[in-house]
């Protein structure tokens, strides 16, 4: 405490050095700790060092060993996809490295008597502020001197009427200053200051809500669990295949028993499926960059095609931001009116509303004030008084009515115009009254406009009775202005309410006010909800939710406690907005969206920055992360009916005591024609299929089937080899993967449907290329194909038909199980009450 009030006493000249010095030792600097994201080498080693990579790693390395490098092929999957993984993780880990709340690169503060523009984390507790107008408050800090100083802590509060800071009160971190000077000493820094502590837990390190992703881990899970007992009846049935193990076994078989088992496991892992999800993600991603909208973590850009409900901030996301001029409405105008109204937009420590009057009215220098009186947002008026020697009355207030028009007096009653604003005043208008000017001016508040009254009078109050209103104030005009809705707003609020997602507005102004602006953009909404009446009970919480639209008067909490209460019951959340009161929201929302006027806070923590601040851009947004939640879905059946096969088969054939059929470089063949190469451009075609839940369920209710049929079809070609006639192993395996390859390609076929000349051109060109490979001496030898005999060939092909019709029947059994989503009719999409845009 002596401490506190020593350096309180020595304000005037600010802090010495040697008092800096003594505060940067113990710590009372700006600076931010920065521990919230993870190393580069925890990235490294949770992308890396994972189970199935450990798998595919352990029979990389066995297979080179064993000098079997052409059956090592399916390693540059597994590394394809740790290192998209360790890229996509670490620009995110960039990302929130540079979350900072503050623009400002520098700050002013006065030291030993003279001011210094010095890094804003080299600010110590104590420091003296030096604020004018367009700086941003770099830390918590109390006012020592004001003149005139207002600031604007809309991207703290959402509020975005400017606040009055007079001597004694707080100004807080992220906080702009619009108007006026002043000085401030600053009483808290670093993590201690608003700014760091409401954006603290956006810093946290989170990756987003992805169906795709989340159902891709399910599945790992579930083969994790397999993996072993499917490797133990693998190796047992190879070794008893070849003698059992009380035989020796030569150092062939044993390499060809290990050969078989790493291809049974390598088969039951879906590698391909996790790097075309992150193939069709990073495409997606650059996609959409080229329509200036920023992907700041892959998995995002399916999120908008699932969400249901769109939360938007009302400040910087459906309008503009800051205020235009609308009109004039005159009452009893008087000579020089116009001047006036120059005067105070062209007046340097103007408000910001007051200087939206220098658009319309241009100050020409002919009136030269004799004193003045600041705004004050807690006097809501500012004056000035004037020679006299323009013929205009000496003295004018700018300021609101209900505070400017206080008293009902009969000296200034005028004729009250009751034609349109512009026209001249007719000279039978009833007599103007105090409450005819304010009953206008509400009316016109109510319409979403805020309104102020220029009044003209004889004198300022003197110094010392900055508070007290001029005697005998006449009102001349009302004054109106508006925020401007962005142009784009109207026509994809429509889009998304046809899409079926409901609208909700959260905002910090009030509830007047943004129910007004969402009328302005569509919404039929009667009125707002005042947070400041929100329930604390959550099911409560959850019910206001449902039941309205727009919210307004809502604190950065609140926000987070609206989103969680939508959460709760079952939507998928996206959230828009610019402040860093919203950031805590997008945080918590299953998508964030930051405007490109957002704070960097904002930005930091939003899954996507629509860097040209296009609202329109979210429908681009939503088309592709429908193409690729749609074409995931449809490359999945694949994979993971190769997954189910490869699971039948190691576990039937190791209970039959069988070989396994393949080996590892067979697969790849297989694999490339009926998988991964379509795969790659399914998964890139344009799909705007409309997105409902339950993707993996779909996935596997078509894929475990399909994969059940494989299994059977080779059960079956394996059974009768014996009986086609004399074969060898090699040529039992190439039977083998002409079946596999038939079926697959019927697979293929069923998940592309509806064909179109993209899809058809594809199916075509992979049977093109099976029949040419099957010729092709030196496929032939790589792969370690050879003509089966001619019954042996004939049984192939049969079994791959009969697995063929198989698929047919599930194709259309799952196609009537599950039919095509499309897009709901214009108007079908929303419940009555739930943002709907109005027809009006």
């Amino acid at each position: 405490m002596l401490h506190r009030r020593a350096s309180r006493r020595k304000t005037a000249g600010g802090l010495t050095q040697e008092e800096v010095s003594a505060r940067v030792a113990r710590g009372l600097t700006n600076r931010v700790p920065d521990t919230t994201s993870r190393s580069l080498w925890q990235i490294f080693r949770a992308n890396v060092f994972t189970l199935f990579n450990a798998i595919v790693g352990t029979s990389f390395l066995v297979l080179l060993l064993l000098g079997q490098w052409r059956d090592a092929l399916f390693g540059l999957a597994a590394v394809g996809n740790a290192v998209i993984g360790v890229v996509e993780e670490y620009r995110a880990k960039k990302s929130l490295d540079r979350l900072a709340v503050l623009n400002a690169p520098h700050a002013r503060v006065l030291r030993e008597g003279e001011i210094h523009d010095i890094a804003t984390e080299d600010v110590v507790r104590d420091d003296v502020l030096v604020l004018r107008a367009g700086d941003q408050v770099i830390a918590d800090a109390t006012v020592l001197e004001s003149s005139g100083l207002e600031v604007d802590e809309s991207l703290l509060t959402g509020e975005a009427d400017p606040v009055d800071k007079d001597a004694g009160s707080e100004v807080l971190s992220g906080s702009i200053v619009v108007a006026g000077r002043g000085k401030a000493q600053v009483v808290r820094v670093g993590a201690e200051s608003f700014a760091s502590r409401i954006t603290a837990d956006a810093r946290r390190f989170s990756l987003v809500n992805s169906e795709i992703r989340n159902s891709l881990n399910r599945i790992l899970r579930w083969i994790a669990w397999v993996l072993l007992p499917v490797a133990v009846l693998v190796v047992n049935g190879e070794v008893q295949a070849r003698g059992g193990w009380q035989a020796p076994l030569s150092t062939e078989d044993w390499t060809s028993a290990l050969v078989g088992l790493i291809a049974s496991l390598i088969a039951v892992v879906p590698l391909g499926l996790v790097l075309m999800t992150s193939v069709a993600f990073a495409v997606g991603g650059v996609r959409l960059a080229n329509h200036n909208v920023l992907i700041q973590e892959l998995a995002a850009v399916e999120g908008l095609a699932r969400v249901d409900v769109l939360c938007m901030d009302k400040t910087g996301t459906l309008t503009e931001g800051g205020l235009v001029f609308d009109a004039v409405h005159p009452l009893a105008p008087e000579p020089g009116w116009e001047q006036v109204l120059a005067w105070f937009g062209a007046e340097p420590e103007a408000n910001g509303t007051a200087r939206c009057l220098s658009t319309v009215f241009e100050d020409d220098g002919g009136l030269q004030s004799v004193s003045t009186v600041p705004f004050s947002s807690a006097r809501k008026w500012s004056g000035v008084s004037f020679d006299g020697s323009t013929g205009a009355a000496r003295t004018w207030i700018l300021g609101a009515p209900e505070m400017v028009l206080v008293q009902d007096d009969a000296s200034w009653r005028q004729p009250l115009p009751i034609s349109a604003p512009g026209t001249p005043i007719p000279h039978h208008a009833r007599e103007l009254s105090r409450n005819d000017v304010l009953r206008q001016a509400g009316d016109l508040a109510e319409t979403g406009l805020r309104t102020l009254v220029l009044a003209s009078g004889e004198h300022l109050p003197g110094e010392g009775k900055l508070e007290q209103l001029p005697a005998a104030l006449r009102p001349v005009a009302l004054l109106t202005f508006r925020e401007q809705p962005r142009s784009d707003a109207r026509e994809t609020l429509e889009f998304f309410r046809s899409e079926g997602v409901r609208l909700k507005i959260i905002s910090g102004d009030d509830p007047r006010t943004v129910a007004a602006i969402a009328r302005r953009v569509g919404l039929d909404v009667l009125q707002g909800f005042d947070a400041r009446s929100l329930p604390e009970d959550p099911l409560q919480l959850e019910e206001v939710m449902g039941a309205n639209v727009v919210f307004g008067r809502v604190t950065p909490a609140q926000k987070r406690q609206m989103v969680e209460a939508l959460q709760r019951r079952g939507h998928t959340v996206a959230m828009t907005g610019d402040g860093v009161n919203d950031a805590l929201a997008l945080k918590t929302a299953d998508l964030g969206i930051a405007m490109d006027s957002a704070s960097p806070a904002t930005k930091a923590v939003a899954r996507l920055v629509l860097l040209d601040g296009r609202f329109d851009r979210l429908p681009e947004v939503l088309a592709e992360g429908r193409q690729v939640i749609a074409n995931i879905e449809r490359v999945s059946s694949l994979f993971l009916s190769k997954t189910v096969y490869a699971i039948a088969i190691a576990v039937t054939f190791g209970l039959l005591q069988w070989e396994f059929p393949f080996l590892p470089r067979q697969l790849s063949f297989t694999d490339g024609l009926t998988i991964g190469i379509p795969a790659f451009f399914l998964a890139l075609m344009p799909n705007p299929r409309r997105y409902q839940p339950g993707f993996l369920r779909r996935s596997l209710w078509f894929s475990v089937p399909a994969g059940l049929i494989v299994t059977a079809s080779l059960l079956t070609l394996n059974a009768i080899a014996p009986l086609a006639g004399t074969a060898t192993p090699e040529q039992v395996s190439s039977a083998s993967v002409l079946t596999l390859s038939l079926v697959g390609l019927w697979i293929l076929s069923a998940v592309s449907r509806p064909l179109n000349a993209g899809r058809l051109a594809v199916l075509v060109a992979m049977c093109a290329s099976l029949l040419i490979l099957l010729n092709l001496p030196l496929a032939q030898e790589f792969f370690l194909l050879a003509r089966p005999p001619d019954g042996l060939l004939l049984a192939a092909v049969a079994c791959g038909a009969g697995g063929g019709v198989g698929v047919e029947v599930l194709a259309r059994l799952h196609a009537r199980v599950f039919p095509a989503a499309e897009a709901l009719p214009a108007g079908e999409g929303v419940p009555a009450g739930e943002g709907v845009p109005s027809s009006r």
